[in-house]
């Protein structure tokens, strides 16, 4: 059984990945003080993060939110964690893989080193069309992609909140056991971008290099983030209700 901690609503893995059971359809989802900013500004990303099987921490930061008002400490398992754990469980078993979203150059490079990394692991990807929301034909058809390879395991990259809805919203339409959201490991996976060095993920501070290979995520991110500190200050001191 999969050890969590309820935080603010949102169910958070709290150990690790080794209890997920890979035979049942499971939709796992990353949570950050970005993401809950966007899910107190957007009810549907909210039921989405909150419909989620399980959350993982996507940085440390919103581990604070269930050491100050659980006292528990969470593991802190990011999207890479999760690309990395479950390509290793289908290379181990010969399964099937599928990347979806990003570009067709991006899943072409991406698909490449798949392929040398993990090379008993089939591997399918797609690229949807680039907009802000997908229509029904859209989502046919990114259902009909997933579902004619067969995979045991669908990554998605869509930007959030994008993905993390769309995620939760088709689970129903997929016929796929582990839905994981991975956001940037696409791009870092491909070569496109940089994952900062392991020291700066180590003490909690990757966001912090991140901003300087791209300045635009300070400005598109501080606000939310922000909320989710002042959220937490209100809810510390009993002065917000979150349950």
């Amino acid at each position: 059984m999969v050890k969590t901690v309820s935080v603010l609503g949102f169910n958070i893995i709290q150990e690790d990945l080794s209890q997920v059971v890979l035979n049942e359809k499971i939709v796992i989802n990353t949570i950050s003080p970005n993401s809950y900013g966007l899910s107190v500004k957007d009810p549907a990303m909210d039921r989405a993060l909150k419909n989620s099987d399980y959350l993982v921490l996507d940085g440390v930061y919103f581990g604070l939110a269930a050491l100050v008002l659980k006292g528990k400490r969470v593991r802190r398992i990011t999207g890479w964690d999760c690309f990395q754990f479950f390509s290793k469980k289908m290379d181990a078993q010969k399964g099937r893989v599928f990347f979806l979203g990003s570009t067709e150059n991006t899943l072409l490079k991406l698909k490449a080193r798949f392929q040398q990394d993990f090379p008993n692991a089939a591997v399918g990807t797609y690229s949807p069309p680039l907009k802000a929301e997908f229509n029904e034909d859209d989502n046919r058809k990114m259902h009909q992609m997933v579902n004619d390879f067969k995979p045991q395991v669908l990554f998605i990259a869509m930007t959030a909140p994008k993905q993390e809805k769309w995620s939760v919203q088709n689970r129903d339409f997929i016929d796929v056991n582990i839905i994981s959201t991975i956001g940037n490991v696409f791009d870092w996976y491909a070569g496109n971008s940089t994952r900062p060095n392991v020291f700066w993920q180590k003490i909690g501070m990757e966001w912090l290099v991140r901003i300087f290979y791209r300045p635009e995520i300070l400005k598109r991110n501080l606000a939310n983030q922000m909320l989710f500190f002042w959220h937490l200050m209100l809810y510390s001191l009993k002065l917000k209700n979150y349950d």
